[in-house]
């Protein structure tokens, strides 16, 4: 305090003897007694209290700073790795690990990319770039159980009954295959089928007079349902190979025995119509030897029936000829334990849902039943024969339709019963999974050939720089994709030649199957590019029509309908409809729509020659123009057509006409033999001896190539 008190006396002081002074000083907080009149200043005094942080106390926003949370990227490592790996890892190229390295004891010069770095190194490589490491995992995935159903082996033959023999019609379109059917059961298949072609495999169960019981599949004999007759012959034990009496072996005919020797079934020779006045049969059976068919006269053991479908001639031999031959085979199934079958044709019901017709192999498929077939499970709800009416169950040979799928199965589908609905549901997932695994092999395999592809063009890029430093490489490899990325096109180019986005919709499984692989021989790529967007089973749809719209496509119904709405909607939207119950007319409509799309071809024709025979200008207003004298040589010359003059091998000029004159008429057209003037439209030079050629430019619409066969 005396201290301070001596300081403050001797301010004063100073202050006293010379103000002046005070005024040559910054002015400074001075603290001045309270009651103190002497000192003359007038002091304010300004502190800054350091202050401390209460818990519970909201700091001020604005001294507050925003640390942002960066996601660095993960690399796995593992010990012992090559530099070339360690870039794998990263996502990198080898240069990058070089510069990651750099003002490090590592010798640069000395790596390699298979050179081995140390632990640290490798550390140190992955923090530098930003990254964050991790240590592999050495554990291995482990595997999914195989939870998928197969077929059992073999019954114990004790356990074996006899059953009725599945035979299968086949043979060339409009043989008489549904005919003979409809004689054998004496029913009308054949008005209720479009086009009177059968376009579906039917599966009936005829009953002989002597008691014998037989089911018959008759299956398509248009070209364009080759897989349901592959499908049909592999589900049977005898195949009816019908032939006209008055056509002879024909394409399908020849296609309907190759698929009887791939599935190992015996045939029988239908010889059909033979009640024509045109009809050899003979001829068809020294036919059938060319495709190595001997029938039992000219030695070999096939059976060779003549009959008439139409009027029911001679059809209780052949139905003798099948049952001996059926004794022969010997055909026994189990008629207990687990349900197997064949799935023939799928469809959708809007009454039932999915429905699909089966042949029974293997055990009795009663209602209740749990089956799986493909990708796609059942629990059996109901039963009915071919003619509609419901059964309680079917045993082996039998045909059925099964109602209570979830899930539409194909048709060629293997039918197996399972334990329960849980089973069943393992077997779909298992299926799903295992299908699903293949497709990631399929891409994996693609995948790796793009990289071994990418790698090598690398490679064959970097091996003219391998005598250059690191540094220098670096700096050639930034030059010239600099220039390539500058020189790209554009991604969004869009492509110009002409396409066909293609809806399908099918009554049944077989027949969209039938149409996808018509689709399939489409080889006309070049000119108009086909591509189905979606395909399915049922009536055309609102969502079809959406799609169609939304990728300017068309959509194909066969043997399927469209609500009055759905094509009021298509038609606003201007989305082709296309209906039809009969495949070569869906075909044919088809071609005619991918012709459509392609250009016209333009082609000239020569309407006329003249010759110039000499030349001489004429005053329109106060220019000359100059005039041809011709003789017309062939055909005519016409005003409003084209134009080309001919100079020996050269065309020196090809336009229209300004004016054509006859003496000093103004004439449209000048026939072969007559003199006329012509001047051109523009400035030409004529020649005496210069032919002038009169044509017509035609456009010719193209039509595609492709031919599906028929």
């Amino acid at each position: 305090m005396s201290v301070m008190s001596s300081v403050m006396r001797g301010a004063r002081r100073l202050v006293r003897a010379d103000p002046a002074l005070l005024s040559n000083f910054p002015s400074l907080p001075i603290l001045c007694p309270a009651g103190s009149s002497a000192f003359p200043l007038t002091c304010q005094q300004t502190r800054k209290y350091a202050s401390k942080q209460v818990k519970g106390q909201k700091k001020d926003p604005k001294n507050q700073k925003v640390k942002v949370k960066v996601d660095k990227q993960e690399v796995e490592i593992k010990q012992n790795m090559t530099v070339a790996s360690l870039a794998e890892a990263m996502n990198k190229d080898f240069d990058h690990v070089l510069e990651a390295l750099l003002n490090t004891s590592v010798d640069l010069d000395s790596l390699e990319p298979d050179s081995v770095l140390e632990e640290r190194w490798i550390k140190e490589v992955v923090t530098r770039s930003g990254m964050k490491f991790r240590w592999a995992k050495l554990s291995e995935t482990k595997e999914r159980p195989n939870r998928d159903v197969h077929r059992k082996p073999p019954a114990d033959p004790s356990l074996l009954a006899q059953r009725p023999p599945v035979v299968t019609i086949m043979g060339h379109v409009d043989h008489g295959k549904t005919t003979l059917l409809d004689s054998l059961r004496k029913s009308q298949i054949v008005s209720t089928e479009a086009g009177g072609i059968t376009q579906h495999i039917g599966a009936f169960l005829v009953q002989l007079p002597t008691g014998e019981k037989i089911t018959f599949l008759d299956t398509p004999g248009h070209a364009a349902f080759s897989s349901m007759r592959a499908r049909g012959a592999n589900a049977t034990d005898i195949v009816v190979l019908v032939v006209a009496a008055d056509d002879g072996v024909m394409n399908q005919t020849v296609e309907s025995i190759q698929h009887a020797r791939r599935a190992k079934v015996p045939i029988i020779v239908a010889v059909n119509k033979c009640d024509k006045p045109q009809a050899d049969p003979q001829r068809v059976k020294q036919e059938l030897l060319a495709h190595d068919v001997v029938c039992e006269e000219f030695g070999g053991d096939v059976q060779a029936i003549h009959v008439s479908a139409l009027k029911g001639d001679n059809l209780l031999s052949l139905a003798e000829a099948t049952v001996a031959l059926a004794e022969v085979l010997e055909l026994k199934a189990e008629p207990t334990g687990a349900v197997e079958g064949l799935i023939i044709e799928s469809r959708t019901d809007k009454g039932r849902g999915p429905v699909t017709s089966a042949i029974v192999q293997r055990g009795t498929l009663r209602r209740g039943c749990v089956l799986v077939a493909g990708r796609s499970w059942a629990k059996v709800r109901y039963l009915f024969d071919e003619n509609g009416r419901a059964v309680t169950e079917a045993g082996p040979s039998a045909t059925v339709q099964v109602v209570g799928w979830k899930d539409l199965p194909s048709a060629g589908e293997v039918l197996l019963e399972v334990e329960s609905e849980q089973r069943a549901r393992e077997v779909v997932e298992w299926r799903t999974y295992a299908e699903e695994q293949e497709k990631l092999q399929e891409e994996q395999g693609v995948i790796e050939l793009k990289q071994k592809l990418h790698l090598e063009e690398y490679r064959k890029e970097r091996e003219g720089l391998t005598h250059l430093s690191w540094r220098q490489r670096k700096s050639a490899l930034y030059r010239a994709n600099k220039n390539k990325f500058a020189a790209r096109p554009s991604e969004r180019t869009q492509s110009a030649e002409p396409s066909l986005p293609l809806i399908i919709k099918g009554d049944v499984d077989g027949s969209v199957e039938a149409i996808l692989n018509l689709l399939e021989s489409y080889e006309s790529q070049q000119q108009c590019q086909l591509e189905v967007l979606h395909f399915g089973i049922g009536d055309v749809s609102e969502n079809d029509v959406n799609v169609a719209d939304a990728f300017s496509g068309s959509i194909y119904g066969f043997n399927v309908a469209a609500s009055r709405s759905i094509q009021q909607l298509a038609a606003k939207r201007g989305v082709p409809l296309r209906l039809h119950s009969i495949i070569y007319k869906l075909i044919d409509e088809l071609k005619e729509e991918l012709s459509s799309k392609l250009p016209p071809l333009r082609s000239e024709n020569i309407v006329g020659e003249a010759t110039v025979l000499t030349m001489f200008d004429v005053s329109v207003g106060k220019k000359k123009v100059p005039v041809a004298g011709c003789r017309v040589q062939k055909g005519r010359l016409d005003r409003r057509l084209k134009f080309r003059l001919v100079r020996g091998r050269d065309v020196v000029w090809e336009g229209s006409l300004a004016a054509l004159k006859h003496h000093r008429d103004e004439v449209h057209s000048v026939k072969s033999g007559m003199e006329c003037g012509l001047s051109a439209d523009g400035d030409v030079d004529f020649r005496t001896g210069d032919v002038i050629v009169c044509f017509e430019e035609l456009d010719t619409q193209q039509v595609t190539s492709w031919d599906p066969g028929f």
